[in-house]
């Protein structure tokens, strides 16, 4: 049943409900790369090229990165779970549309679709576990969230590589329509409403409107639906303009630039492990992502109890209780030793993959790479989504659509250029390339947000009046 203050549920129920929201939450990743072992089998059987097929990649995340603006929007006005129920039903049409596919026109656009649709529990679901968790709980809650996004990426190419080698590609689309439809009915029988309820805006009686002269009448109606039209379609847009406030820009692009170097080291993974000194087929290959998804495990399982354990270590030092005597936290306090360590452990850890690809060294030693970067990764999003949210407390799922609007964009450019990337200069300086771009960002934005996160903070809520 629902109750009025979602935080009072048993602690068991807010992580059943989690556990649901992660489930709805991994939809997105596994259609990302449950098609990776998929993507040679495909150029062959459409005839298309490498760059071609890459773009059922690439757009399904710019689909993932533009519509999760709208869904967020329409969660705060209709609920989260309205919104679940919606779009999972709409990813199960669009996968089904997907497994059908005749040509690599028809299936990238019915991917592009089913990317957006299922993109929706993104920001929905991050806006879920705010309204499910105190702020002293969130970091460890919105690690455990962020296993579902961050686990796709671990199955989905091991399940992509035996479905597409025993059954062919359409095998992997019919998985995704499964796999949303036992989502939905988890949702539709499970998952209550979390957004705690506001009051209605007034509306006009009908009996001033049944007294107005005919054209004032239509005026008022008239009035309405342009309101409506743009709160539905042009407001969305609007969560782009916390952009302004450095505190969100800053925590935005240390998150964005983590994960777009994550989809170059999985095209690089599909890319170099079929051809010479490895020669892998598709199974093996699904088998590579595993080592980043067990560093996603331990970084979730270990780091958001980390996080939780500095914050209120931070506001005991600083002194800072309430009136009940209760400590009160602040976003800024995640940017300790833990910043500084998952900044620096993920870009040497893209360094190290690239050149034991470029020499041919044996498997195991790219795949300790793989599992420091999954480590400190994971740490890298679950921080800098749960500062979003805490930074934005009037629409919490407004700054994960936000992060995940410009995290998805980077991982669609990288997905995009990182074969002919790769192909131009060779692997090792590639990822040479990123491990400096990702050291000397991420240091920067830690700096500034240790600095002036709190005079950022303040200025920011009082022009959003939080």
């Amino acid at each position: 049943p629902e109750i009025a203050y979602p935080p009072d549920y048993k602690n068991s129920t807010k992580w059943g409900l989690t556990f649901i929201i992660a489930l709805a939450t991994a939809a997105a990743p596994l259609g990302s790369t449950v098609v990776y072992p998929a993507l040679p089998v495909l150029a062959r059987e459409f005839n298309a090229s490498e760059t071609i097929t890459n773009l059922s990649v690439a757009l399904y995340m710019i689909s993932m990165a533009i519509f999760p603006l709208w869904w967020s929007s329409f969660s705060e006005q209709f609920g989260r779970r309205t919104i679940y129920l919606v779009s999972f039903s709409l990813f199960v049409i669009f996968s089904v549309l997907s497994a059908v596919s005749t040509n690599i026109t028809m299936l990238v656009v019915f991917r592009m679709c089913a990317g957006g649709a299922s993109a929706s529990s993104h920001s929905t679901g991050a806006g879920s576990i705010a309204d499910l968790f105190e702020v002293f709980e969130r970091g460890r809650a919105m690690s455990i969230f962020y296993l579902g996004p961050l686990l796709g990426p671990l199955v989905a190419p091991v399940i992509g590589g035996v479905l597409t080698q025993e059954l062919g590609w359409q095998a992997t689309m019919w998985f995704l329509a499964i796999y949303g439809l036992i989502v939905l009915l988890m949702i539709l029988f499970f998952l209550p409403e979390t957004l705690q309820r506001r009051r209605p805006e007034e509306a006009l009686p009908t009996e001033e409107l049944s007294r107005m002269r005919t054209m004032d009448s239509a005026k008022v109606r008239t009035k309405r639906i342009a309101k409506s039209v743009r709160r539905f379609l042009i407001d969305p847009l609007g969560v782009v303009r916390y952009l302004r406030f450095p505190a969100v820009f800053i925590t935005v692009l240390l998150a964005a630039i983590a994960f777009g170097s994550l989809y170059v080291v999985n095209i690089a993974i599909q890319q170099k492990f079929t051809r010479d000194p490895y020669n892998y087929g598709q199974l093996l290959i699904g088998l590579l992502y595993v080592p980043s998804g067990a560093g996603y495990i331990v970084g979730s399982l270990c780091g958001g109890r980390w996080i939780d354990r500095i914050m209120a270590r931070e506001a005991r030092k600083a002194n800072r209780y309430d009136e009940n005597g209760k400590l009160i936290y602040l976003p800024e306090d995640r940017m300790r030793e833990n910043a500084w360590i998952m900044v620096t452990a993920y870009p040497l850890a893209l360094l190290m993959f690239g050149w034991t690809l470029r020499y041919g060294l044996p498997t195991p030693v790219p795949c300790v790479a793989l599992f420091f970067f999954g480590i400190s990764s994971m740490l890298v999003f679950s921080s800098a989504t749960t500062m979003l949210t805490e930074f934005i407390r009037k629409s919490t799922s407004s700054g994960a659509a936000l992060n995940n609007l410009v995290r998805n964009t980077l991982s669609c450019i990288g997905a995009i250029v990182a074969a002919p990337w790769i192909n131009a200069i060779n692997v090792g300086w590639v990822f040479t390339t990123i491990c400096i771009f990702c050291l000397v960002v991420s240091y920067t934005s830690v700096w500034l947000l240790r600095t002036n996160a709190t005079k950022w903070r303040r200025t920011m809520d009082e022009a959003l009046n939080q």
